[in-house]
């Protein structure tokens, strides 16, 4: 074989670039021997987390187009939602990852933690990018001090070669956002908002109607339910009869605004009015076949935001156990800021539909369940 041929067989080694890949570890002082077990084990745990996220964005990108489209075949659903599971079971692992993290000991971390000022986790562009992406809505991130965090890595992009790589990203994500379905969140309603509602889609003539139709049968449901809540609770003496009626009164009012969609602008109030009415009719009718894969999507997305949650929570926890509540080595408030991002929550309305779910006894019945139904291949197919 020649020397050239040699070459072309490829290796392990050549394959994941692993001489490059080992060789990211030299620390500011771009000399290995100067980071201490420590401060190695910091850049390592901070590298495989970039790397799911790497990933992560990768597969929320594949999603959105497919979700985002103007069909999506029904048998491209479980690829969307095989894709989806494998983000939340990368977020698991990144989750478990601060165990890892936490064999640091304060004394460990105070090693090494001045050197990084005023570096900081929240300059992650990649995780900045996966909130875009997901659709969080710019007003409710939290600012540090008066600086928006975007705004922040948009400052530091002068002052590193890096930063100009990570303001492009954060551009490109934000103009891909601003699009009608840029968003897991754009594309995940563009998706519902196409749901069949007693097979009815909306280019369906009298759509509306049926929607109507389905909405207010649901309400009453719900509000048959809600009294016989109230007057079991008042059978079982648990508190104040009149105080039980009262609370299962507000949340029957709760459900219609919910609903209907009273609690948006009128202008957008009949799209999102029907994307509520899909996302209730997917998860109250779950067992019919053609609704099995949609409301898989609908609890992995649902998973998905839950991972996001559990991740900054568990983050903020290990920063407390490491280092308390100290300033974070960016200027934020450290521990008090992370809390506060645990509170962020995007997809909303797939939180809030769980408040409304009836048992299944309690349900309106379907009136065109044959439409739900298995495809019936012809005899002799």
């Amino acid at each position: 074989m020649s020397k050239a041929a040699s070459h072309a067989v490829p290796t392990y080694w050549d394959y994941l670039r692993l001489a490059e890949l080992l060789d990211l570890q030299h620390g500011l002082e771009d000399d290995e021997e100067a980071v201490i077990p420590d401060e190695l084990l910091f850049v390592i745990v901070h590298q495989n987390f970039e790397l799911w996220f790497k990933m992560v964005l990768r597969e929320l990108r594949e999603a959105i187009g497919l979700l985002g489209g103007t069909e999506l075949p029904e048998e491209r659903v479980p690829y969307v939602v095989h894709h989806l599971r494998r983000v939340n079971r990368i977020l698991k692992l990144c989750v478990d990852q601060f165990e890892v993290m936490e064999t640091l000991t304060p004394q460990d971390f105070l090693g090494f933690r001045d050197k990084l000022v005023p570096a900081s986790g929240f300059q992650s562009f990649q995780m900045r990018e996966i909130e875009i992406y997901l659709g969080l809505d710019a007003t409710t991130r939290e600012r540090l001090g008066k600086t928006d965090v975007l705004e922040h890595i948009r400052s530091l992009a002068d002052r590193s070669p890096a930063g100009a790589v990570a303001w492009k990203r954060i551009s490109r994500a934000n103009l891909q956002a601003a699009t009608p379905q840029g968003t897991l969140l754009k594309a995940l309603g563009a998706w519902l908002y196409r749901t069949p509602i007693e097979g009815s889609g909306p280019d369906t003539p009298g759509d509306d109607a049926r929607v109507t139709k389905f909405l207010e049968a649901y309400l009453t449901a719900i509000e048959t339910h809600h009294r016989a809540q109230a007057d079991h609770m008042a059978l079982s003496a648990i508190g104040s009869a009149d105080a039980a009626r009262a609370r299962f009164a507000e949340a029957t009012s709760m459900a219609r605004r919910f609903l209907f969609a009273e609690d948006v602008p009128a202008p957008d109030r009949h799209r999102i009015r029907r994307i509520r009415a899909g996302l209730v009719f997917v998860e109250s009718y779950r067992e019919l076949p053609l609704l099995a894969w949609p409301r898989l999507m609908v609890d992995t997305v649902v998973e998905l935001e839950e991972q996001v949650v559990l991740w900054r929570h568990r983050h903020a926890r290990m920063v407390e156990r490491v280092i308390g509540r100290r300033v974070g080595t960016g200027g934020s408030a450290g521990v008090d800021y992370l809390d506060k991002t645990t509170r962020y929550r995007v997809f909303g309305e797939l939180w809030t539909v769980r408040t409304l779910l009836l048992p299944v006894d309690a349900l309106p019945p379907v009136e065109n369940t044959a439409f739900y139904g298995f495809a019936q291949l012809p005899p002799g197919s």
